[in-house]
């Protein structure tokens, strides 16, 4: 059911989360998140996931695009509707597509539910202490790209439901189950109990290569910070530290692009490629 609204002033507290967003550790507790742009609304909408849509900031030309997918949802939907002008004082900055919604992630995954979700050989992807919200974006697109069953998202990393993760993801966030977890390395001893390959990823090429590895098993694959790598208490636990053979003065790829490197080597060993 919709209920619409078109604005004449913007002093609504019902548009406070479109604004500055200066409750983003409020929302994030609460597992609100405000994303935008037409191929994430997309996703967001077709995604297998269940998600709540609290509200939209729109404008006309937006609201009859979506207007009939919206009323055949199951809750109740605010939108507001106003133009692209109207948009931009609301948020505080340009606004290029027009669109924009407000939802929740009902009942959050936690590491049992993907486990039972999930069939062997699993694939499971771990961030460590990453801090930058493009890059967290571009390891949850190439994760979903490259047929991750889930993403582990450390307590020291940023949540991948940030607005311009999920704008650099693309919003393939809602393609994969993210957990959050409240101690990465014991949720790690967890896998590694369970039968998981644990393996870090790491810069120094003196270890073991990615295609030295074995992913024929549940496979658990952990990225670290970026710019101090993985932290030593989960290298600790770790079963391997792998790294990505390079040449020439460069020692380390960007945390994006090293996800993409080995989870093509998986999808490689595995057959998929």
């Amino acid at each position: 059911m919709v209920e619409i609204h078109y604005l004449d002033t913007f002093d609504s507290p019902a548009l406070e989360p479109y604004r500055s967003l200066r409750r983003r550790k409020d929302m994030q507790r609460e597992h609100l998140f405000v994303a935008e742009g037409s191929k994430v609304i997309r996703r967001l909408l077709d995604s297998p996931y269940a998600y709540e849509l609290v509200s939209f900031l729109m404008t006309p030309e937006w609201l009859e695009e979506l207007r009939l997918e919206l009323e055949v949802r199951p809750e109740q939907i605010q939108v507001y509707v106003t133009d692209k002008k109207g948009i931009e004082q609301i948020i505080g900055h340009s606004s290029y597509q027009g669109v924009k919604v407000f939802a929740k992630v009902l009942n959050p995954p936690d590491l049992d539910t993907v486990l039972e979700a999930s069939s062997s050989p699993r694939l499971f992807v771990a961030c460590d202490g990453l801090a930058n919200a493009e890059n967290m974006g571009t390891v949850v697109r190439n994760s979903a790209a490259f047929g991750a069953d889930a993403l582990l998202i450390g307590e020291t990393s940023f949540s991948p439901f940030l607005t311009r993760t999920i704008r650099a993801s693309m919003g393939t966030v809602f393609d994969l189950p993210a957990v959050h977890l409240d101690n990465l390395v014991d949720r790690l001893k967890d896998l590694k109990w369970k039968g998981f390959q644990v393996l870090g990823a790491h810069p120094h090429t003196d270890r073991k290569t990615i295609a030295q590895a074995d992913y024929s098993g549940d496979v658990c694959i952990v990225l670290g910070s970026e710019g101090h790598g993985i932290s030593e208490g989960v290298q600790a636990v770790c079963n391997e530290l792998v790294a990505i053979p390079m040449s020439g003065n460069v020692d380390s790829l960007n945390v994006g692009s090293s996800v993409a490197v080995f989870l093509y080597e998986v999808a490689r060993q595995r057959g998929r490629m």
